[in-house]
């Protein structure tokens, strides 16, 4: 059985694993910062930090060992590491004397110091994908479900950043063209050293409007797109109340999407509810995340499982009370797929 849980520091090897697939900025492969990212992590399940400082690492575990990662920032932007983005704008000009008008799409740097909630990090191995129990779902989801169970833990609005589609090498088009004028480093160069400092950004990069125009028409083609792989996660995020924010990332141009956080269905959908006693169930009974909590470690366990709902009690098989050590009278948290 599957198992979704909070990272734990032994989980260090299989995380590395899977971060070496995307090695993306939430993620990046790298052991150091992996190290960093569980501590914090563990802290924040365990309530030692301040609650918008907290960062939740979910893992996503079969028979013991890490297939897939997941993560729930509670503020992306602050005073010291503001949320920086491009606001993709347009800027209207007439000529009386030619009697010609023109419509110009301009990006604009832009910054926030008490930033949304950001959902991101969600990586899976290739073996896993397209799994008949659809995992990248599950990974997808436990955020949500997390989200709504502590929901005054996080911001009024959730965030979400699309990888947008990148060169065969890892190569961002728009960072050639736009970045590197900029700063003179490569694309990899200003990822590594904005995972831990983003001061260069707001000293480098122009504070006046870029028009697009002006790009190459390989990177205007590009501009507020996702990647072929991340189609399917765009298609999810609309589909449970997330809009195309009109911003993009200054680095790659990957659209950003945002969503209200009390809107968003599945948040809206996560339930409480008691533990029965353990019950076979139908072929037809519904199937959802079924998750427990707890004071001590692990604070945090989930995992896919049919159940059945009546009157503010929950009925699960044995195997999946076992999978979760969970016994009649707990509270587990449910959202329903």
């Amino acid at each position: 059985m599957f198992i979704l849980r909070e990272v734990f520091t032994d989980d260090l090897d299989g995380l590395h694993a899977v971060a070496a697939h995307l090695n993306s900025v939430n993620l990046p492969n790298d052991r150091k910062v992996l190290e960093g990212l569980i501590d914090h992590s563990r802290r924040s399940f365990a309530g030692q930090l301040d609650v918008f400082k907290r960062e939740y690492l979910f893992v996503l575990v079969d028979d013991g060992r890490v297939i897939g990662t997941s993560m729930i920032h509670a503020q992306h932007g602050t005073r010291r590491a503001p949320h920086i983005f491009f606001d993709v704008m347009q800027d209207e000009r007439y000529s009386e004397t030619l009697d010609k008008h023109f419509v110009h799409q301009v990006l604009r740097i832009g910054y926030n110091y008490n930033g949304p909630t950001e959902i991101g990090g969600l990586v899976i191995l290739p073996k896993y994908r397209r799994h008949p129990e659809a995992l990248g779902k599950w990974l997808s989801y436990v955020r949500f479900l997390y989200l709504a169970l502590h929901r005054q833990a996080f911001r009024d609005e959730v965030l979400s950043e699309l990888m947008p589609p990148l060169e065969a090498d890892g190569t961002s088009l728009m960072w050639e063209s736009i970045g590197r004028h900029f700063t003179g480093m490569s694309y990899q160069e200003a990822d590594h050293i904005s995972q831990t400092n983003k001061e260069f950004i707001r000293s480098l990069f122009p504070s006046e409007p870029i028009y697009i125009s002006l790009l190459p028409y390989s990177v205007q083609a590009h501009i507020g797109k996702v990647g072929p792989e991340t189609k399917g996660v765009e298609l999810m995020l609309r589909r449970i109340g997330f809009e195309y924010a009109e911003r993009i990332d200054p680095f790659d141009g990957g659209p950003h999407f945002l969503a209200k956080t009390d809107k968003i269905t599945l948040v809206k959908s996560t339930q409480r509810a008691k533990v029965g006693t353990a019950t076979p169930l139908p072929a037809n009974a519904p199937f959802g995340l079924i998750s427990i909590e707890r004071d001590r470690a692990p604070h945090f366990a989930a995992t896919g499982a049919q159940f059945g709902l009546e009157d503010g009690q929950v009925s699960l098989a044995e195997t999946v009370m076992e999978a979760l050590s969970v016994t009649s009278g707990d509270e587990v948290g449910i959202l329903s797929f």
